[in-house]
């Protein structure tokens, strides 16, 4: 559904947010776009002074390997992350190879995310592991050892390694993050590597609750996908967020389970269906994207750094049209932040 198309700077006015804590503002290259819309989107967040591009890794989609690779080689300061790889999709010490490659080519710009992958997919492929957990903490450990030059000696239920080291370890180790949810997935994350990527309805509160299972360990890094529908008024975003937010409550993500209200929101859904959704109150939203108004995008961001975010990656439109959209707007919120 189009909205009126309006810029940034006119919904922003001379409206000044300050953030106590600002994070990286990027933008998520959706998984159905087309490949080489990569070079524009990473091109232009690179022109504009955008801090990150994140590349989403789904099957059957696009690799997210060779988006970064184009995206990379084509920008001078953008970071590009991936979100993610799935662990059994490749062997530990090629994934290695290829992070590391990466980020010889294009040294402290990648963030290399790895996570369980759908299952379904996972067993689609034949690579279902019998254990996801265990394997995705053992793909992390040994991925991260390689990274550091370490000669790696492993046996584990998946991962097997016998004497393998990189030849061209990189210079500047870059950091691997998990694509994890659970509470068990999460404090392994916390022991195991350098921090998380959350997606599906994140608010400021699962933030604050992902650092705690995750142990609180210091430089932990959150980057968060958060979805952007910016509007004239509140009541235009919730109806055209509405198929989305419809969808987070009947697949009820840990993510979405941890909004303050969700017991209130489920039993409104359950009762009214769709409808209830656009009345839900503006507090509610700010828990679930940057989603409304000037205030309301602006908030919710403010929201998640003050949590302990340190990424915000935005998306929404899965089609390239407003997917432009939705790439000049990310554009005019990184200027605002830098200019404020």
């Amino acid at each position: 559904m189009l909205t009126k198309t309006i810029t940034l700077t006119e919904r922003l006015g001379e409206h000044c947010y300050v953030l106590a804590m600002t994070p990286n503002i990027g933008m998520c290259f959706d998984r159905s776009l087309p490949a080489r819309a990569v070079v524009e989107f990473a091109e232009s967040l690179d022109e504009d002074g955008v801090d990150q591009l994140w590349v989403i890794e789904d099957c059957f989609f696009t690799a997210g390997l060779s988006l970064a690779a184009t995206a990379l080689a084509r920008t001078e300061r953008l970071q590009v992350g991936i979100g993610i790889l799935p662990a059994v999709a490749r062997n530990a010490a090629i994934t290695a190879m290829e992070i590391a490659t990466l980020a010889e080519l294009a040294p402290g710009r990648f963030i290399a995310g790895i996570g369980h992958g759908v299952q379904e997919w996972m067993e689609q492929m034949g690579a279902k592991p019998t254990s996801p957990l265990t394997t995705l903490e053992e793909v992390l450990t040994t991925v991260r050892q390689l990274l550091r030059g370490e000669t790696v000696n492993f046996e584990g239920q998946h991962v097997a390694l016998r004497d393998v080291v990189l030849d061209q370890p990189p210079a500047i180790v870059p950091p691997v993050i998990a694509g994890v949810r659970g509470p068990k997935s999460l404090a392994m994350a916390g022991r195991v590597c350098d921090g998380v990527v959350l997606a599906d309805g994140v608010g400021p509160t699962y933030v604050r609750e992902t650092i705690r299972n995750a142990g609180s360990p210091n430089n932990f890094r959150v980057s968060v996908f958060s979805a952007l529908c910016l509007t004239p008024t509140q009541r235009e975003a919730y109806e055209l967020m509405t198929p989305y937010l419809s969808f987070q409550l009947t697949a009820q993500h840990p993510s979405i389970r941890a909004h303050p209200h969700f017991d209130e929101m489920v039993e409104r859904f359950t009762t009214k269906g769709d409808a209830a959704i656009a009345d839900f109150p503006a507090e509610w939203w700010t828990e679930i994207g940057a989603i409304g108004d000037r205030d309301a995008v602006l908030g919710h961001i403010e929201a998640l750094g003050n949590a302990g975010a340190t990424d915000v990656a935005l998306f929404r439109s899965p089609t390239l049209e407003l997917a432009r959209e939705d790439l000049a707007t990310v554009r005019e919120i990184s200027k605002h932040y830098r200019n404020k």
